[in-house]
């Protein structure tokens, strides 16, 4: 039995699924391929070896997936991790906002920002660019249906362009989604007691 892991962490984490996860060794052809499209470590991820199950869902779920997070236009990939981590902070997902900070950090080189956000919240301090990203991705995840065009005015002032705005709320509604599939599917657990 493993404990599940409740606190946002840097640290690296593994999640562990409820349901019954695919045999790599019973995959299907057309499983593989999709495992192989999806990520470099689908095929010993949990997560992947349940939801390829549903080949197609998967296809869809990890092309819609690698467009919104590794699109070579718009948003820096820097500011796509820290909106994932922002949503994942205010939706509980810690095994998200784990992956999407270390993320952060490798793209960045900023540690103190992500674990001051993990440890304080969306409303930690940060640069006026920083705070608008969060402060929209926290208003269309807790409240999506109070947004307004002056919600866009704030990132503009920050100088991000409309691709950009759009890539961000691309980012924010799909992370309301993955939070979630994650959350009901499987619990984080901590590294040296997830099941590899």
């Amino acid at each position: 039995m493993t404990a599940r892991l409740n606190d946002f962490t840097l640290d690296p984490v593994d999640w562990v699924a409820w349901l019954d996860t695919l045999d790599l060794d019973d995959a299907t052809p057309e499983q593989v391929a999709v495992l192989e499209e999806s990520l470099p470590t689908a095929k010993t991820s949990p997560y992947y070896l349940l939801l390829v199950q549903d080949v197609e869902a998967l296809r869809q779920r990890s092309r819609l997936y690698n467009a919104v997070m590794y699109g070579p236009r718009g948003l820096a990939r820097g500011d796509r991790e820290l909106a994932a981590t922002a949503v994942s902070r205010i939706n509980g997902c810690v095994y998200c906002a784990a992956v999407h900070s270390q993320r952060f950090v490798q793209l960045t080189k900023n540690p103190e920002l992500i674990q001051r956000l993990l440890d304080e919240g969306v409303e930690t301090s940060l640069d006026a660019r920083q705070r608008a990203i969060v402060d929209y991705a926290a208003k269309l995840t807790r409240t999506p249906h109070q947004m307004s065009t002056q919600d866009l005015a704030p990132l503009r002032s920050a100088g991000l362009t409309d691709l950009e705005i759009l890539d961000l709320t691309h980012v924010v509604a799909m992370f309301a989604w993955a939070n979630r599939l994650l959350q009901t599917l499987g619990e984080p657990v901590r590294k040296a007691e997830g099941v590899v």
